[in-house]
């Protein structure tokens, strides 16, 4: 591989500070908001089930999908972009998870398995799919959140990333709610799942 290549790789897998990161963010926020359009994930979910059909099975779903094309692109690229900074910029690198975090998650009885990489709790494998407490995290806490993102108009990106930009108070409301709901979450309901 070329010198410049191999220099570019190493300035693109480094890690990658706030100061230079918001910006970039807030620069690509300005244009959204210029051309008149608006981020979110959670919405391509809807785009994609427009796009298959089920405009034929519910009215929630009839509206133009063809002109969210670029928002679902962005989604995709997500998704590509993650695999291509996982397989070729930071290769058999994980997330590093602060010391502070795990103790604070063994002390709400969440157990790890120390030699796996990446540490993660021991309750995101197939078996513990299948327990009472697997069963309720994992599928009931997805469909929670699916279903809140959905019920509240977008994500937390497309609320506290694109809405609080546009200014709009309903994105403000969602992010109390989200906060709230994340405080109960951890100092209530998982430590009585855990």
């Amino acid at each position: 591989m070329p010198e410049f290549l191999l220099q570019l790789k190493d300035f693109i897998s480094q890690p990658w500070l706030w100061y230079v990161a918001g910006p970039m963010i807030a620069f690509i926020m300005f244009l959204l908001l210029w051309m008149g359009r608006e981020f979110g994930i959670s919405a391509n979910f809807r785009v994609m089930c427009a796009a298959d059909g089920a405009d034929n099975l519910a009215d929630f779903f009839k509206f133009d999908w063809s002109s969210q094309g670029w928002n679902l692109l962005v989604a995709l690229g997500s998704v590509f972009g993650g695999y291509l900074a996982a397989t070729y910029f930071t290769p058999n690198q994980v997330a590093h998870v602060s010391e502070a975090t795990v103790e604070s998650l063994k002390n709400l009885n969440m157990n790890f398995d120390t030699g796996q990489v990446p540490l993660v709790p021991d309750f995101y494998s197939w078996e513990a799919l299948f327990t009472l407490k697997g069963l309720l995290v994992i599928v009931v806490g997805g469909f929670l959140v699916g279903f809140g993102a959905r019920y509240a108009g977008g994500c937390t990106s497309g609320h506290a990333i694109s809405g609080m930009s546009a200014l709009q108070l309903g994105s403000l409301y969602a992010l109390i709610g989200f906060f709230t709901g994340g405080l109960i979450m951890t100092y209530f309901i998982i430590p009585l799942i855990f």
